[in-house]
Parts: C-alpha cells; sequence; structure tokens
C-alpha cells in the first residue's frame, strides 16, 4: 500500500520502519526542516518495550546513547540539599535524549520509508479510491491510508476528527527546556529548584560536559500563544520566573539566543475513536500525555501493533490496534500528577513531596509503581520473516 505518516519524532519513524520493512511505499512527513534537536530525556521501562526496541533492531544502538539516568538532588536557594531521588527514580532501565532516539529510528528507517522535511499536511479527503492530501507546499497526492502520529497537537487529528470527539484536558501546568553552557562544572546530579507552582532544573549534558540541559515547570490556566512563535514563548517563560533567585537569572540569561526551546502545556488528548476510514492515530495524537506518562514507549510499542495488525488483514486493522491498546493506555497514559510532583502549589505540598521521597521504601514503591504500570500492555507475538510482519 501506499502510505503517508504524519510525523517525525518517535511514532512516526516507529510505525514507517515497520511498513517499510514489510514492503510498503511509506512517506513520512514532517513540518520541521529536519529532525528536532530539542526535548528531554525519555526512558523505557520493563519488558515489554525493551522487547519491542530489541525486535526492531535499534535496542544495541540505544544502549550506546544511553545518558545513564541522572539523579535528583532538591536544593534550596543556597544549594542546600533538601531531598535525593536515585537515578533510577527518573531514568527507567533505559534512557535517551528524545533527539538522539529519533535520530536513530531515522537512520534504521531511512532505507525503507521516504522521508519529506519542511511540508506539512494542509487538507484531508477521502474518496472510495484513497485518501487525496494536499500538503502546504501545493503538493498533491493519493495515498492508501494516512497515519496521525504527529503528535498532541496532531494536524491530522484536527482535519479529520470533529472537535467534539476529540477532548484535550489542560493539566494546569507547562513545560520547557532549551540547552545552557554548563557552568556547574563536573557534577553528575540533575539540580531542581522549587518556589510554590514552579520549578527551575538543570543537568550536565554527560556526551558533552561543556553543556547542560534546563527543565522548567509551572502551573498556569490554559495560555494562548503562536506555537511557531518561539519568542512569544521565550517570553512567556521569563515572565512566570523573573525575580527568582538560585541559579534562574544565569538559566534565563542563555534563553533568548536558545535555538532548541521546547515549550508546551502539560495535557492529556482523548479521542472517540482512533480511526475514522482510511485514516488512523497513532502515539500521542490519539492517546498522549504531554510530559510525565509513558508515552514514549506507548507509542513505539503502538506503532509495532499497528503495523502487525496490518500485516494480519487489513480489514480490521485499526479495529484491532484499537482493542488491543485503548484500555492499557487509558491508565499508562495519565500524566496528570507530573506537574504537581514536579513544581507543588503551596510550600507545604512542597515539604510534604519532599519529606515523603526522603523515604527510602516510599521512593522505592514509587519505582516499582512505575515499572509495573509498563505491564498493563499486552505485546501481541509477531515475528519478523524476510521483512514481512507475521502474526504467530
Amino acid at each position: 500500500m501506499k502510505i503517508l505518516v504524519s510525523g517525525a519524532s518517535v511514532a512516526g519513524p516507529s510505525v514507517a520502519l515497520w511498513l517499510g520493512r514489510a514492503g510498503h511505499d511509506v512517506t513520512v512527513v514532517e513540518i520541521a526542516p529536519g529532525l528536532r534537536k530539542g526535548g528531554y530525556a525519555v526512558d523505557f521501562r520493563g519488558e515489554v518495550f525493551l522487547t519491542v526496541l530489541e525486535r526492531m533492531g535499534v535496542l544495541a544502538d540505544l544502549r550506546e546513547r544511553q545518558t545513564g539516568g541522572t539523579a535528583m538532588r532538591f536544593v534550596d536557594e543556597s544549594g542546600r540539599q533538601l531531598m535525593r531521588l536515585p537515578a533510577e527514580f527518573a531514568g527507567g532501565e533505559l534512557e535517551v535524549l528524545r533527539s538522539d532516539l529519533s535520530q536513530v529510528l531515522y537512520d534504521h528507517g531511512r532505507g525503507v520509508a521516504a522521508y519529506r522535511f519542511g511540508d506539512s499536511i494542509a487538507s484531508l479527503h477521502e474518496t472510495a479510491g484513497g485518501v487525496d492530501v494536499t500538503f502546504e507546499s501545493g503538493l498533491e497526492e493519493t495515498y492508501d491510508l494516512v497515519i496521525g502520529a504527529d503528535g498532541m497537537h496532531s494536524v491530522v487529528r484536527r482535519l479529520a476528527w470533529p472537535a467534539e470527539r476529540v477532548t484535550e484536558r489542560h493539566l494546569g501546568y507547562y513545560v520547557a527546556g532549551w540547552e545552557v553552557p554548563n557552568t556547574l562544572g563536573p557534577v553528575e546530579d540533575s539540580l531542581m529548584y522549587n518556589v510554590p507552582g514552579r520549578l527551575a532544573g538543570v543537568g550536565v549534558d554527560r556526551r558533552d560536559p561543556s553543556l547542560a540541559g534546563t527543565l522548567f515547570v509551572f502551573k498556569s490556566p490554559v495560555l494562548t500563544y503562536d506555537r511557531r512563535d518561539r519568542d512569544q514563548q521565550k517570553a512567556i517563560i521569563q515572565e512566570h520566573f523573573a525575580g527568582l533567585g538560585w541559579r534562574v537569572p544565569e538559566l534565563l540569561a542563555a534563553l533568548p539566543s536558545a535555538t532548541d526551546l521546547y515549550f508546551d502545556s502539560i495535557s492529556r488528548v482523548h479521542v472517540d475513536r482512533w480511526s475514522t476510514g482510511r485514516i488512523v492515530l497513532l502515539g500521542d495524537a490519539g492517546y498522549g500525555a504531554t510530559f510525565g506518562a509513558l508515552g514514549t514507549g506507548t507509542a513505539v510499542v503502538g506503532a509495532y501493533v499497528l503495523a502487525g495488525e496490518l500485516a494480519e488483514a487489513y480489514e480490521g486493522a485499526f479495529e484491532r490496534y484499537e482493542a488491543r491498546l485503548r484500555k492499557a493506555t487509558s491508565k499508562t497514559q495519565d500524566g496528570s500528577q507530573s506537574g504537581r510532583f514536579l513544581a507543588p502549589p503551596t510550600k507545604f505540598a512542597i515539604a510534604a513531596r519532599n519529606r515523603m521521597l526522603s523515604n527510602r521504601f516510599l521512593s522505592g514503591q514509587l519505582i516499582k509503581l512505575a515499572q509495573k504500570m509498563s505491564t498493563l500492555i499486552e505485546l501481541p507475538a509477531y515475528s519478523g520473516e524476510q521483512g514481512q510482519l507475521v502474526q504467530e
């Protein structure tokens, strides 16, 4: 089949890799001029996620790029340690930078799938013979299938799903990050500083110790801004963190020149049905949470299941794909607590979090809970034979 995939972050390259290997004519379209370089570290926890990465043939490459996880040291304004979480708390069993994950998936898939950067879908029109697609560049093509793997703010979802069938729930927080020069020195821990409703953090890049990455989280109602206007987003961050102490002024000083800014709300999307006709949603576009859930691993597993069901039989493939994953993703994708955990709204809530997680037993139980969440997804037994996915 001739298949269009929208989005070249994680879900898109993952499904393109599987479908291209199965012999389909696959094109991935991405609005950015190239693979995105910004973003935070992502982690994979549990046998299910690691098994899929191994079957894809990318696990070894990712292990070479893993960050090893980083302990999180929460400090006061003077830098005094208040609480420390071990590396496995945030890093899971395999942690890599999102940009490295995208690069590895792209490197493994570009031989079997075409990539078109700097373009996006402008319109979709389904007919009896396929889906007519007009791109922002003016190009027009017809595809047998269209897969929306273009994230929480999916263009495919916006064009193909009526607004009343989609719920995007703002979870009360925003998250941002950008690259800065390393002025910490050889510090192994990521440093985190809280005031009520806000968190500023920084951690050294282990691959390039001259650089560091920031993590900023703040509590806010829904903000109106242009998602393509980086200067506007930088102004929002400056406004919400102006006047704070610790290293915040130093980190904000690097913001105006940052070229790799990540900025988004912490939100959760719910779609009544993941497919309509010849169009299907994958990953965050259909069942995502922006930050703090198991979105990356779930997207990779979702790509595997979608491609596997298409290999079994096109008829009913979308329905079987959704039936296998819907119940599990409703739980694994609940990112509602990540903002409140990182930036508690009051001084009392900050102190309570620090006190609770200073208890080794309680912090250990949270790590076990995160690992257990990944087991909620049952991995179908597909096997590869001469590039084809076959249901065992």
